[in-house]
């Protein structure tokens, strides 16, 4: 059997319009190819869809019946073809986003409610990983894309990887430090000012990130002293409000009050707290796409 989509489009001009030349004017064509389609489709089927008399131009009962079963299908393909159209386009389908706890506090909730508003049919989680643990879900593909800050990684591991890195937010680094700290006081300090202090820091065995802090500090002419590291950026900042030594924070950590605690920017080259994204280069996956375009709108 041999039946198409538009057999059964010219069927229902036939059936809505109880004429053949009215159904072949509404259709663009000539009447004898319709009355050839209609032919074709009866024998096909093996059944009369249309009793005609001199006076009259009725469906058959088969001919009612595949009316009914014929504008169902249509419409039916009609919305499977507009949702292959959506998801092509991203709007429809799933995103998952894996990200670091600090980038909450930054750019990334108005980012995501902003996905939210321009494509409400695609369901996006939120997978709150360390670097090295987003790393790993992006290769096997349990995360679509990655949020962490500095150090970039390395192009040829990248590359390796089949993943990409783009700066998405600048943002520098400041001290958070207790509210009766005689720094708490400045405007501004250097790097430098907090070589004799406790430091708190993230734990360096999790993330390059705290790791990439520390460094900077060697730059900067000390060797800091750890004196506890936490899983947790909250954890670290309950530590400062109880005066139990410094951090260095991504600046958007102090949009949020946090008892006690006082953010203080470093004045001479601050270390950078930048965020990146990395999503796979493997997969055309529209709704990261999207998301892409969401952080860099094409250009008009």
């Amino acid at each position: 059997m041999s039946i198409d989509l538009k057999q059964l489009k010219y069927f229902l001009a036939v059936a809505e319009e109880k004429s053949f030349s009215r159904a072949a004017e509404r259709l663009h064509i000539s009447q004898p190819p319709l009355s050839q389609q209609i032919m074709k489709l009866e024998s096909e089927l093996g059944v009369k869809l249309f009793a005609r008399t001199t006076r009259t131009f009725e469906l058959t009962v088969a001919g009612k019946a595949l009316m009914q079963e014929a504008t169902d299908l249509l419409a039916k393909m009609r919305m499977t073809v507009d949702t292959i159209r959506q998801i092509d386009r991203g709007e429809v389908g799933r995103l998952r986003v894996g990200i670091v706890g600090s980038a909450m506090w930054g750019p990334i909730p108005s980012l995501l409610e902003e996905f939210q508003t321009k494509y409400p049919r695609v369901t996006w989680t939120i997978h709150e990983l360390g670097p090295t643990l987003q790393y790993e879900a992006l290769r096997a593909k349990q995360v679509d894309v990655g949020f962490w800050r500095e150090p970039r990684l390395d192009e040829e591991d990248l590359k390796r990887d089949n993943l990409r890195q783009e700066l998405c937010f600048r943002e520098d680094v400041c001290v958070a430090i207790n509210e009766h700290h005689p720094l708490a006081k400045e405007e501004a300090i250097e790097l430098s000012d907090i070589a004799e202090e406790p430091m708190l820091t993230l734990a360096l065995d999790k993330s390059s990130f705290p790791r990439y802090l520390i460094q900077c500090c060697v730059k900067a002419g000390f060797q800091p002293t750890i004196f506890q590291e936490a899983s947790e950026p909250q954890t670290l900042l309950a530590m400062v409000g109880a005066g139990l030594g410094v951090a260095l924070m991504p600046e958007t950590t102090s949009r949020i009050g946090w008892p006690g605690v006082v953010f203080v920017p470093i004045r001479s080259n601050p270390p950078s707290a930048n965020l990146y994204i990395t999503y796979t280069t493997l997969d055309d996956a529209p709704v990261v796409r999207a998301f892409l375009n969401i952080l860099n709108p094409p250009a008009a």
